[in-house]
């Protein structure tokens, strides 16, 4: 395992509508591996590769990470700002975050203090306009840096923590990892069908990215690679897990964009066990992924599915994915895509 990529992917600042450090790193690490790439005008990067059948095979994953962006700066130099993407306020508090302007700079969020709250605040539900980023300096100052439009990304490191990775952003920046993987491995096999290796933007703002890429490229066959809730921890219940980390990667049966294409599914279930490669059923009631964009926006519909790694405190800068994950996700992708005229 790369670790090292894994770590630098993970870092990268990319908040939707803003990718493009995260859309560089990707472009050095796969360009002599692929036939061509390029990237649209909403900035989505696609890599080719020449198959046998003129078919085509789309497989995406997201670049953009959760962050946001500034609205206000106030008389004294503090930031206000909307998110970019889904929060919960809670997870906000007592966190640095990285302020994209003329220059890097680092801020943290505040809030009320506690001890001068009343106890009506106290009990009061926590919203992200409770928050704003202070980033230590005069106007006169931040204004030389930031201004209204900046955008802004969370600051922690990727680090190995027991048989996890832990870290900032691997939704989706583990898929990244996965993707970039599968189409070295595959640098001197020969592909069945015309295959676009996508990384797509403004996914957590609304599957936005994926929606253009589907209309440009028009995939036979598509799969989504994104993180899915496993929430195998203390206070849960079997049902309401949707994944467990260690057992392998999720087949997506459904979330609440897309019912993936049944043939596709028994054919993804059918190659892992061929391989001996552990796998879930994926069920997610709730949230959405490209690969609902990947199936409805193609003329009469592609066969669509999706791939879904485990990932702990989902959408928090301490996200978690188990190696053993990581690696049978590289090894189910790389035998789905060199035998998908099987399907």
């Amino acid at each position: 395992m790369n670790f090292k990529l894994i770590k630098k992917l993970s870092e990268t600042a990319g908040p939707s509508g803003f990718e493009d450090k995260i859309r560089n790193v990707i472009t050095e690490e796969i360009s002599s591996y692929v036939d061509t790439i390029s990237t649209d005008n909403m900035g989505n990067l696609i890599a080719y590769r020449k198959g046998v059948s003129e078919k085509k095979l789309m497989i995406a994953a997201h670049m953009d990470e959760i962050g946001f962006i500034v609205t206000h700066i106030d008389d004294n130099g503090f930031l206000k700002f909307t998110t970019l993407g889904g929060f919960d306020p809670k997870t906000l508090t007592a966190q640095r975050v990285i302020v994209h302007g003329k220059k890097d700079i680092i801020g943290v969020m505040g809030a009320k203090p506690i001890h001068v709250m009343t106890p009506e605040e106290r009990d009061k539900k926590v919203t992200t306009k409770d928050f704003f980023i202070d980033l230590g300096l005069p106007k006169e100052e931040v204004v030389k840096i930031v201004e209204v439009g900046t955008p802004i990304s969370r600051e922690r490191e990727c680090i190995e923590m027991g048989d996890c990775i832990n870290g900032k952003s691997l939704d989706n920046r583990i898929a990244n990892y996965i993707l970039i993987e599968v189409i070295k491995k595959l640098k001197e096999k020969e592909l069945p069908y015309d295959t676009y290796f996508t990384f797509t933007v403004q996914e957590e703002v609304g599957l936005r990215g994926a929606q253009v890429a589907s209309l440009k490229i028009q995939p036979d066959v598509a799969i989504a690679l994104d993180t899915t809730i496993a929430y195998d921890v203390p206070g849960s219940v079997p049902q309401e897990q949707i994944t467990k980390l260690g057992s392998g990667p999720g087949i997506k049966i459904m979330d609440s964009s897309v019912i993936c294409n049944t043939k596709l599914v028994s054919f993804m279930k059918y190659i892992a066990d061929k391989y001996s490669i552990p796998f879930q059923s994926e069920i997610m009631q709730g949230g959405g992924t490209d690969t609902g964009m990947l199936q409805k926006m193609v003329a009469g519909g592609a066969i669509a599915g999706a791939l879904s790694i485990p990932t702990r405190h989902l959408h928090q800068v301490i996200e978690s994915v188990h190696k053993n994950d990581v690696d049978n996700s590289i090894d189910l992708l790389y035998h789905i895509t060199k035998s998908i005229n099987k399907i």
